[in-house]
């Protein structure tokens, strides 16, 4: 029985004709006017979500046209028949039934819709469009009742499958796609900033994988597209512009305020480790209430509700108003309460996406980071002596944890470092921002091992750790490599005529199978003439000669398993069964074959990377 296809892999639901396809396959240009588009697509996608989400809060919370929800400093009362605080629960009743129509939609047995990572990961760039829609739809309806998840998540994934539909449709070779769903995915995060190479780099670090000078150019085109197309549609920035702001305190910073940057980005580390924990141990929570899929948002959007209105709405949505509030110069809050909204932001977000909110952490930890970088330079000159003699003001230091604490969660230092440029324009402070994210990345790398969404995926059960494709070696499987025209040999047979039968100089394997026409092992021929001329006029038995009975090979087997069962056996070639029950022979692969294969797609890859595939 074949596995069902991967999203996408039904083929594209239009084509464009053929002699536009070979263009597009044979020319860089060709690739980067399709960035373009993509950028525009995404730029379109971004307004468009950002537009629904804001109208919906307005609607659910009675806002002025343009207010921001987390940016309130009260729950509005008008709002919801005066109760916005069940504004959440609402969201979550709609998302169920999403959820159950979208559901309905796949079937039982389809896999769920994977992510830009993912399918540049395991799926060659492939994606489901129709999917991709379900997650943006479900992703507004989120972030727009209030459940304290970002948009970035949907932006990206709606983006790229428009991206990865688009190279289907072109039937583009396998680093192609991939190279344009990065574009997808870097014209979301462009247009979602207004931050180009921020954009760019979420697509090297996080899509693609690498950065190459075959990707520069599209990747660098569709960033720039989305931006400005977003920009032109949008009435206003979708985060603060802290150029103008104070940054330092007296004079400009200098190298020795590296040393409070470096503490606070392993601080912004510890705690993005927890977040992420306490988000694995919510969701198992919800799991464990035995609940169904579709009901736990509802009881998680009562959560949530209650919890901001018992502390702040800043808990609420992404968090964009009340960044603005605690990036300002002048924003005064006490430590004791910025701790407290601390500890109320990472609640909610582990409670909206537990329960099973759409959305991701991204526009969070720039949030919580920001609140961190600001509670430290409240704490800090208490517990620091001398503490004050450093440059940075209490807005410096938010802008840098907002960077660390996200490169913590989402992945990308460089992302983040420029991400801190394009907002404040000072080059000092990128500085020590890459000193933070540095310090901050590598301490999650040694002592958790994941992003956010990689450590997603590690609980789902995949072994990927980043974008880079590993697909083309789960797709390169045993079945593929062996050889089918294999002739068994029955165990039973006499050592005479199996001599007569293969007399040395003939093909040195033969696989040997029982009375039940079962795998019984592998003769070799030499070995059999061997012990032939040993017994002497002796009954000889052709059983006595069988190895590797109990090493053997699995059709589905990739290429990474099956090099590993020929160090077990150590054996230059194992059979090939179509079950570990049945035992069934159905081919046999060499271990040379298998390593040349191997190294075979290596080259392609790396030819591919380079931009030097024909």
């Amino acid at each position: 029985m074949n596995p069902s296809p991967s999203p996408s892999a039904r083929g594209p639901w239009v084509q464009v004709p053929l002699r536009l396809r070979a263009w597009v396959r044979a020319s860089e240009l060709a690739l980067v006017l399709l960035a373009a588009v993509t950028g525009c697509l995404g730029g379109l996608a971004v307004a468009g979500m950002s537009g629904a989400t804001q109208i919906l809060r307005e609607v659910l919370y009675r806002l002025p046209s343009g207010q921001r929800l987390s940016g309130l400093t009260a729950l509005p009362s008008g709002g919801l028949m005066g109760l916005s605080f069940l504004a959440p629960a609402l969201g979550g009743a709609v998302l169920g039934l999403l959820l159950l129509a979208s559901t309905r939609g796949r079937g039982r047995g389809r896999r769920g819709v994977v992510d830009p990572i993912e399918a540049n990961a395991l799926h060659g760039g492939r994606m489901s469009l129709r999917g991709s829609f379900d997650v943006a739809a479900q992703n507004v309806v989120s972030n727009g009742s209030g459940a304290s998840v970002g948009l970035e998540a949907g932006y990206t994934q709606i983006a790229a499958g428009l991206a990865s539909r688009l190279g289907i449709a072109f039937e583009m070779r396998r680093s192609d796609l991939r190279t344009l769903v990065g574009c997808g995915s870097a014209a979301a995060i462009a247009a979602a900033f207004g931050s180009p190479l921020t954009g760019a780099f979420y697509a090297f670090e996080l899509i693609i994988g690498t950065y190459t000078i075959a990707t520069l150019a599209p990747v660098v085109v569709a960033a720039l597209c989305g931006s400005l197309v977003a920009r032109a549609l949008a009435p206003q920035p979708a985060l603060v512009d802290v150029g103008a702001l104070a940054l330092a305190r007296n004079g400009p910073v200098g190298a020795e305020d590296t040393l409070p940057c470096l503490v606070l980005g392993l601080a912004c580390a510890g705690f993005a480790v927890l977040l992420m924990r306490g988000v694995t141990l919510v969701e198992q929570g919800f799991r464990a209430s035995r609940l169904p899929a579709p009901v736990r948002p509802v009881l998680g959007g009562l959560c949530v509700g209650g919890l901001a209105l018992m502390t702040t709405p800043q808990i609420l949505s992404a968090g964009h108003g009340a960044l603005h509030l605690h990036l300002a110069p002048e924003a005064a809050m006490g430590l004791l309460a910025l701790a407290g909204l601390i500890a109320a932001k990472a609640v909610a977000s582990a409670v909206s996406i537990g329960s099973g909110f759409r959305g991701g952490l991204f526009f969070a930890s720039l949030f919580l980071g920001a609140l961190v970088g600001r509670l430290f330079a409240g704490l800090a000159p208490l517990v620091w002596p001398g503490f004050d003699s450093f440059g940075l003001a209490p807005v410096g230091y938010a802008v840098i944890g907002m960077s660390a604490f996200a490169a913590a969660i989402v992945g990308g230092p460089l992302t983040m470092t420029f991400l801190a440029l394009e907002m404040t324009g000072s080059f000092p402070v990128t500085a020590l921002v890459l000193a933070s994210v540095i310090a901050s990345s590598l301490t999650v790398r040694k002592t958790f091992g994941y992003s956010f969404a990689t450590w997603r995926f590690h609980l789902r059960g995949e072994s990927i750790r980043s974008a880079h494709d590993v697909g083309w070696m789960r797709n390169l499987t045993v079945g593929r490599m062996m050889r089918k025209d294999i002739r068994p040999v029955p165990l039973d047979t006499p050592m005479a005529t199996f001599l007569r039968a293969h007399p040395l100089g003939s093909p040195s394997r033969v696989v040997a199978i029982d009375e039940q026409g079962r795998y019984a092992g592998i003769i070799l021929v030499p070995d059999a003439h061997a012990r032939a001329v040993e017994q002497g006029d002796g009954p000889a038995q052709l059983a006595d000669t069988v190895r590797h009975a109990d090493a053997f090979l699995l059709a589905d087997m990739s290429v990474k398993q099956a090099a590993k069962a020929f160090d077990e056996a150590e054996s230059e070639a194992l059979a090939v069964l179509d079950g570990a029950d049945s035992r069934r022979v159905i081919g046999l692969l060499t271990e040379s074959h298998t390593l040349k294969r191997y190294s075979d797609e290596l080259d392609r890859q790396r030819r591919a990377m380079l931009g030097e595939a024909a």
